[in-house]
């Protein structure tokens, strides 16, 4: 029989670190990744826009038979989890309940600094998953939105990133906190100099890599893993050109994405 993908979606590159943690926990599976280059960000849209991007997506990935989604984008994770849940007939993993999921588990001193773009600080998504995981733990939450281009641009390990989290993160150390969601896809690249900036005693929740143990766990529990031994085929999708796209997401993927196809959701919506 044939095997089925795993669909993973983003505003933009930013969800690559989603898929490449994916490929990394199961190399035997094939991906089919789209990212909404013609309508990001989605921080500054509405709820409502949102969610209907996502289901637009949700459907465009579901034609192609995926047997898993993943909504590798924390404002679409907050937004939309719960309409596409609803609505899709395969499971629907978020960025945002795993890795609130690990910082719960994670923690000592019953503080979790949560850092995020400000729509995603702005939303409290995450402080409200860690709360429902428990009361007691106190969330101080910072918005850190120059990460995202100093990640896009390539600046991950110079003078301006350290100078860049020194201003962001000073506080959180002080405040007590002994562990920090970093809860925005593109924080992944940024991990060395925001675990210089906060100390090793500090412990860093990659929300990527636990969104990858958690379809792991969701398609083994199910029985729809792929033989290891495998090698998996990833497809790669845009809604507008792709130039931008490749030249920042083999940075984020750590390698060579290979073909990436311009797709309209409008011309997709026409089909049966």
């Amino acid at each position: 029989m044939p095997w089925k993908a795993i669909g993973i979606f983003d505003s933009g590159v930013g969800g690559l670190t989603v898929l490449k943690e994916i490929i990394k926990v199961l190399p035997q599976e094939d991906t089919i990744y789209l990212g909404d280059t013609a309508r990001v960000p989605y921080g500054t849209k509405s709820p409502e826009t949102v969610t209907r991007y996502s289901l637009e997506i949700a459907s465009f990935l579901v034609k192609r038979d995926i047997k898993l989604l993943v909504v590798a984008c924390n404002t679409a994770s907050a937004a939309s989890l719960e309409a596409l849940t609803e609505r899709l007939p395969i499971p629907v993993v978020g960025v945002i309940e795993p890795g609130a999921r690990r910082a719960v588990a994670t923690t000592r001193t019953g503080k979790v600094g949560v850092i995020g773009t400000e729509g995603t600080i702005r939303s409290s998504a995450y402080a409200k998953a860690i709360k429902r995981l428990n009361p007691e733990v106190e969330v101080i939450t910072r918005a850190c939105p120059l990460f995202v281009p100093l990640a896009e641009e390539g600046w991950t390990d110079n003078e301006v990133a350290r100078l860049t989290a020194r201003t962001y993160l000073a506080g959180l150390r002080e405040q007590g906190v002994d562990t920090i969601v970093l809860g925005c896809t593109h924080y992944p690249l940024l991990k060395r100099v925001i675990g210089e900036t906060v100390g090793e005693d500090v412990r860093l929740v990659d929300s990527a890599e636990e969104t990858a143990r958690t379809v792991a766990d969701i398609l083994r529990g199910r029985d729809l893993l792929r033989p290891d031994g495998e090698q998996g085929n990833h497809h790669f999708f845009v809604t507008d050109v792709p130039a931008g796209f490749i030249r920042v997401g083999n940075r984020f993927i750590g390698g060579r994405l290979g073909d990436v196809y311009q797709v309209s959701l409008d011309a997709e919506k026409e089909r049966p």
